[in-house]
């Protein structure tokens, strides 16, 4: 099969959904089909060879964070270029509300489509003061696929329809074969994102650490990400600085084995997260998770089963249930445990087979209707019979 993926996020600026779609690809490279990735991407970017730039992005405030996208003239012809040049069975985008190359390739592209929804937004005016004009475009969509109940919430609050849940994906045994790094063991708790996002909690854990130093004053933290480090612990007397280390960006093998090193991983994220991929990852090293209580994180961590939760914002609760997890190895191995096998269901040969899936029923939809349905008046190029057979069709 020739499969098309839109990623609408800059590729040289890390992110779970440029991680989700570059792992997507290669697993279905692995089967044996043929992948483009369509990426926005600096000139000096090294891309992999399946993907294809689609020039330089900007940064857009977008869903409490800051987006770096691709929209414009220039864009939209490197689109079509792109669509013509593959020649795809099926088209995937990514986030085809956000301004940038989904939307565009909703607008130019013919034939069968899939859609993945990563934004969990309850209240995104953005997205209802656009819905006349997204709506069009969606509607040339053949499935959608959300990658959490809240995305699919978000999905249907503000656009209406619906769609099949698949969560992201991860090579489960990636993170499980990899070796500890002997520096980073022993009392360490960490934390993975960027420093200077506020959403990401990192202040709440920094307010939460003198709390846990007091009761375990051989406790390290290991923070990996960029941002201002200087300004990140600014908060903490200057007695306790020492007992926080950056590593910095790190690799996708250090992550592995950062994540298989900790005796705690702690999540302090604070809202607009969707689905939680880096619960996924450090489940996945047997590592032992405590995050915030969000919809979002709870789920992926089976309601608490898998890894325990605590109340998002409160820093005291947090520090209690560090300092408590600290203490108990016995609780902690049995959150590794349980961890362990919660997160099979999250690995692609799960979730790439479920994708897979949906390519494959669209495209056998559209082969189907093909002889008795012809383009109708909507100029679209769908007929209403594939529309009205994936519940597509208008009123």
């Amino acid at each position: 099969m020739r499969i098309g993926i839109v990623c609408p996020y800059s590729w040289d600026v890390p992110g779970g959904v440029q991680f989700h779609i570059r792992d997507l690809a290669e697993y279905f490279i692995r089967l044996g089909h043929e992948v483009s990735v369509l990426a926005p991407a600096d000139d000096d970017t090294p891309l992999p060879p399946y993907v294809v730039s689609a020039g330089r992005a900007v940064p857009v405030p977008y869903n409490g964070s800051v987006a770096r996208l691709n929209f414009g003239f220039l864009s939209a012809a490197r689109v079509r270029r792109w669509l013509h040049d593959g020649a795809f069975d099926v088209v995937h985008i990514h986030e085809p509300t956000s301004p940038s190359l989904g939307l565009l390739t909703c607008w130019a592209a013919r034939g069968p489509m899939v859609a993945t929804f990563h934004t969990s937004n309850p209240r995104s005016k953005a997205m209802i003061a656009a819905y006349s004009i997204l709506q069009a475009a969606l509607e040339k969509i053949s499935a959608r696929i959300a990658v959490s109940e809240y995305a699919r919430r978000t999905l249907v609050e503000h656009l209406g329809g619906d769609a099949v849940v698949i969560p992201n994906g991860v090579d489960v045994d990636f993170f499980a074969k990899a070796e500890p790094r002997p520096e980073w063991q022993g009392d360490t708790i960490g934390f993975i994102g960027r420093i200077d996002e506020p959403r990401k909690g990192l202040p709440v854990l920094m307010k939460a650490l003198p709390k846990i130093l007091a009761a375990r004053p051989q406790t390290r933290l290991l923070v990996a990400g960029r941002g201002d480090e200087k300004e990140a612990v600014a908060s903490l007397p200057a007695e306790l600085r020492s007992r926080v280390e950056f590593l910095g960006m790190i690799s996708d093998e250090d992550k592995a084995r950062f994540l298989r090193s900790l005796d705690l991983y702690i999540a302090p994220n604070t809202g607009g997260e969707s689905f939680g991929i880096i619960l996924v990852e450090a489940m996945s090293a047997g590592a032992p998770v405590l995050a915030s209580d969000l919809d979002a994180f709870a789920q992926v961590l089976d309601g608490g089963a898998a890894g325990e939760l605590f109340a998002n914002e409160d820093a005291d609760a947090l520090a209690e249930a560090a300092v408590r997890l600290l203490q108990d190895p016995a609780r902690r191995a049995e959150l590794c445990e349980r961890g362990s096998t919660h997160v099979r269901r999250f690995d692609w040969s799960t979730v790439g087979a479920d994708i897979l899936s949906v390519y494959e029923t669209v495209t056998a939809g559209s082969a189907a209707v093909a002889a008795e349905d012809t383009p109708d008046s909507d100029g679209y190029g769908w007929g209403s019979g594939l529309r009205a057979r994936l519940g597509l069709a208008r009123d």
